[in-house]
């Protein structure tokens, strides 16, 4: 916002109280219903319909739509209703279950799954040892965390085309969208990826050194390590999409000239 405040300066149109007020209106509406109900969820869209209909009321539609990714992310900031995270986090636990038991048996190491718990066998232990892997290791926070960080990255290394538009709804209607979709959709398989890297390497080290590798500080470390690689490779993806992209891009200019 700050770094555009020239451009929504000059954004600012005809004020549109029938708009604002349908947001105002409608922001009223979902605060009741979301406090009526006790869900949160529901309490923090209007905030947001709120502050839309604010600016829409006093400036204008326009400058919403140059503040699009701002408010973009405003709602990715907001946690998911509990019910639909649920529904995603029970099955991300199973794909990193299933991922990480192909990655342990890759070495010699003794290991049976039971739905999202992965039991082995340390070497020279006669009782098993169980990795649940829980909803906090199911990697939907990183996984949201992701997804946000791609739009941001996908924004600020956009072409100056892009930035040079009038319009922030122009920037959805370039290659540079395209782009930033591609990237927000693939934090997907990285976060499921890496997650399931991190319960393979723990199990291959529960292997050899017991119940030490899932407590305590190694549990943490390779928690953060493994963000850093999903964080690598997400930075890693968007330069080469923006090769890939800006060829077709370059395709497009010479076709319109």
């Amino acid at each position: 916002v700050w770094i555009n405040f020239d451009a929504l300066k000059d954004a600012v149109s005809k004020p549109s109280a029938i708009i604002g007020g349908g947001f105002i209106f409608a922001a009223f509406v979902f605060l009741l219903g979301g406090t009526l109900g006790a869900e949160f969820f529901v309490q923090r869209i209007s905030l947001v319909l709120m502050i839309a209909g604010i600016i829409i009321y006093f400036f204008g539609f326009r400058i919403v739509q140059n503040l699009s990714i701002p408010f973009v992310l405003l709602l990715l900031a907001i946690p998911i209703p509990q019910i639909i995270f649920n529904k995603i986090a029970f099955p991300l636990q199973i794909y990193a279950s299933r991922l990480a038991v192909w990655g342990i048996r890759l070495f010699p190491v003794p290991t049976v799954r039971n739905g999202n718990v992965i039991e082995i066998l340390p070497r020279g232990a006669t009782q098993t040892i169980a990795l649940e892997v829980v909803e906090a290791c199911s990697g939907i926070r990183s996984l949201m965390t992701l997804m946000t960080l791609a739009l941001i990255l996908a924004y600020f290394t956009r072409t100056r085309s892009s930035e040079n538009t009038e319009s922030g709804s122009r920037f959805f209607q370039n290659i540079d969208f395209w782009r930033g979709l591609v990237l927000v959709f693939s934090a997907i398989p990285i976060a499921i990826i890496t997650n399931a890297g991190r319960v393979t390497a723990t199990g291959v080290l529960t292997y050899y050194y017991g119940s030490m590798a899932t407590e305590g500080a190694f549990h943490d470390a390779a928690g953060w390590m493994v963000y850093l690689v999903a964080l690598a490779l997400l930075i890693s993806l968007n330069f080469l999409l923006i090769k890939v992209f800006g060829r077709f891009g370059e395709g497009a200019d010479k076709g319109d000239e």
